[in-house]
């Protein structure tokens, strides 16, 4: 049965799904990054991993993977299939496409950035199936975005299309670690809730959740971290709809969890102001933590869909799939 390896690398664990070509999920598994054995441990991990998926799908489904997608995290270049550069596992500049490939016996292996390839996912076969312009936004740790176009997502000339987590919002505000003040994900990131939270409650062990349940509940100083962030949150999408002008803004990440208490202030300070700008749909993802898994699935399915020596996951367009 022809099938792909999807690989999602995060700072401490990986998901990795077989994907059949029909787009059924058909194995799932998990493994830790081992970051704490340090960045040349993190890659073997890596190849490790590909390797017994491909083992396994060798012997469950009596061939071995015909492509792979892998999404990891930091500046990614998915042109050259290089990891540039990921502080929270040690990298700088692994090749990791090309070191895949080998290991898995040349197979023809997509690179891409951990938010982007889930933004491709909930694009094409999550909140946002069907709209032909969306804009993702993952509110995590930080914040960043894919703008999709079309089924695809736009990369940039450089690979840092979307990084909407570092419009400066509130200039000369909070530094950021990129150079600048006032970055949106300094002020709206799940993160930064926490931290604005925990210094305004005084509990050092708050986080963003703890904010929402506190608001929830009627405490006016939850109330005022909580509408900072909205606010913030709401100037960066503005800009960013200025930019893009999609059809549906989905929004995702851990701050999403908070549902309601989120989405509905948060509407209501995007239409407040917008002047000409169309306002989007505004959406929560729909895949959760599965999105950049199923996303570096679709980007391994795009390449048994390109023809030639071009393995670019944007050279083609795509196939739709179901999960």
């Amino acid at each position: 049965m022809r099938h792909v390896i999807a690989l999602d690398v995060g700072g401490t664990g990986m998901k990795a799904a077989l994907i059949g070509a029909d787009g059924a999920v058909l194995h799932r598994a998990r493994r830790a990054t081992g970051r704490e054995r340090g960045a040349d441990a993190v890659v073997e991990t890596i190849l490790g991993f590909a390797a017994e998926l491909s083992a396994h799908g060798e012997e469950h489904f009596g061939e071995p993977a015909a492509a792979a997608g892998v999404a990891v995290p930091g500046i990614v270049d998915a042109e050259q299939g290089v990891a540039v550069y990921a502080a929270n596992l040690g990298w700088r500049d692994v090749p990791l496409r090309d070191l895949l490939s080998s290991r898995l016996g040349g197979v023809p292996v997509a690179l891409g950035h951990d938010v982007r390839t889930g933004g491709l996912a909930e694009g094409r076969i999550g909140a946002g199936k069907g709209a032909d312009r969306f804009f993702f936004v993952a509110l995590g740790t930080g914040i960043a975005g894919a703008i999709g176009i079309n089924g695809v997502v736009e990369a940039g000339a450089h690979g840092f299309a979307g990084e909407i987590g570092h419009i400066v919002v509130r200039p000369g505000g909070i530094p950021c670690p990129c150079g600048q003040r006032g970055c949106l994900e300094r002020l709206a990131s799940a993160s930064a809730v926490g931290q604005a939270w925990a210094g305004a409650c005084g509990d050092p062990d708050a986080d963003a959740a703890d904010c929402a349940r506190a608001l929830e509940s009627g405490d006016p100083r939850a109330a005022a971290v909580w509408q900072n962030a909205v606010d913030a949150l709401a100037d960066g999408l503005v800009t960013a709809l200025t930019l893009v002008d999609p059809r549906t803004l989905i929004i995702g990440g851990g701050l999403a969890e908070a549902g309601e208490t989120l989405f509905t202030p948060l509407r209501a300070a995007v239409e407040q102001r917008v002047t000409f700008q169309k306002l989007p749909s505004i959406i929560p993802a729909a895949l959760g933590d599965s999105a950049g898994c199923l996303g570096a699935g679709l980007l391994a399915r795009d390449l048994l869909d390109t023809t030639g020596t071009d393995h670019s996951p944007t050279s083609t367009p795509p196939s739709e799939v179901t999960t």
